[in-house]
């Protein structure tokens, strides 16, 4: 069984709630990033990933992103530029689709696609340098990670990190239905819809599917996902992509770090210790919203004491 501990991190007095909390990174933090080659894997289904590659020559550190996210997300560029600084080789994961290039397929990431991780993985462990030391993943980026590892006898990680993860897909729709977190669905359900229109802008789109009519993720991910994906449905798609179910299989050395207030979703979403497995270590914090954990006494010299968090965990290996 796996451990649960508190978090030492306290919220900035000036950014009070989990909204402010998940908002504010987004919009005020700058987003620095180092210079990166480009590195294509190419996939057995005849499509492709691509890898931003650091320049480090330290332990290598997988960055996977979020939904509609990439090296532009508030917590990305700056994580890859912390990493190399701190002695590591950054590697960050465009999830398919999801770079400059659409994807070849009509199928593209979703929060349950670990054979495309596993690829990445298998591709990496090839090189000099071997897998990856560690992995980070942020939110549907840390679902996949901690699917995978509760699939895979071998993972090849050393370690995982997984930060505000949507434990139960199924909660995560119900909660960004609600409230103040419907400001959220509508963003990122109009970035996928765009994803989409980009995506068949020069090719048919397989799907008889009026786009402009869906509002939610429930009905995006049953019109959309679940049938470009092989699911027979949204709750098909939900109940084999969650990664809650296999938590307990997990032994890699693994922290996950997971806000109360998230408010993209329920706190009972959250896992009870019986169903970790010996290599998780979550650690909850009353506060800190969706990716957000920002710390500081003064807006003027924020902390981000979530990059702070993640770095103090990878030099502890």
């Amino acid at each position: 069984m796996g451990a649960i501990q508190a978090s030492t991190f306290r919220p900035a007095w000036w950014l009070p709630g989990p909204h402010l909390q998940t908002l504010w990174p987004s919009l005020a933090r700058p987003r620095p990033c180092p210079p990166l080659r480009r590195r294509r894997i190419e996939l057995a289904d005849g499509d492709f990933i691509d890898l931003a590659m650091g320049t480090g020559s330290g332990p290598r550190v997988l960055v996977i992103h979020g939904l509609e996210g990439g090296l532009d997300s508030h917590y990305a560029g700056s994580l890859v530029a912390r990493l190399e600084q701190e002695g590591f080789q950054a590697i960050f994961m465009f999830l398919r689709g999801c770079s400059d290039e659409p994807n070849r397929l009509d199928r593209a990431y979703h929060s349950g696609a670990t054979e495309d991780l596993r690829a990445v993985l298998s591709a990496l462990a090839t090189d000099p340098e071997g897998p990856p030391a560690a992995a980070v993943g942020f939110s549907l980026g840390g679902n996949l990670l901690l699917k995978h590892l509760g699939e895979s006898p071998e993972p090849l990680l050393g370690r995982g990190i997984a930060v505000s993860v949507p434990f139960v897909l199924r909660d995560a729709m119900l909660r960004l239905n609600l409230g103040v977190s419907r400001i959220y669905q509508r963003h990122l359900v109009e970035r996928l819809k765009d994803s989409l229109r980009r995506k068949f802008r020069d090719r048919p789109f397989p799907l008889q599917v009026d786009l402009e009519s869906i509002r939610d993720f429930d009905e995006f991910d049953d019109r959309i996902t679940a049938p470009l994906n092989g699911f027979a449905g949204v709750f098909d798609y939900y109940s084999r992509a969650s990664c809650r179910p296999l938590l307990h299989r997990i032994q890699t050395p693994t922290l996950i770090i997971h806000a109360h207030d998230d408010p993209f979703m329920f706190p009972s979403s959250i896992p009870r210790a019986h169903e970790l497995g010996p290599g998780i270590t979550l650690e909850l914090s009353k506060h800190g919203g969706h990716v957000g954990f920002i710390a500081g006494r003064w807006p003027w010299r924020p902390r981000y004491w979530l990059e702070d968090r993640i770095i103090e965990a990878l030099h502890s290996e």
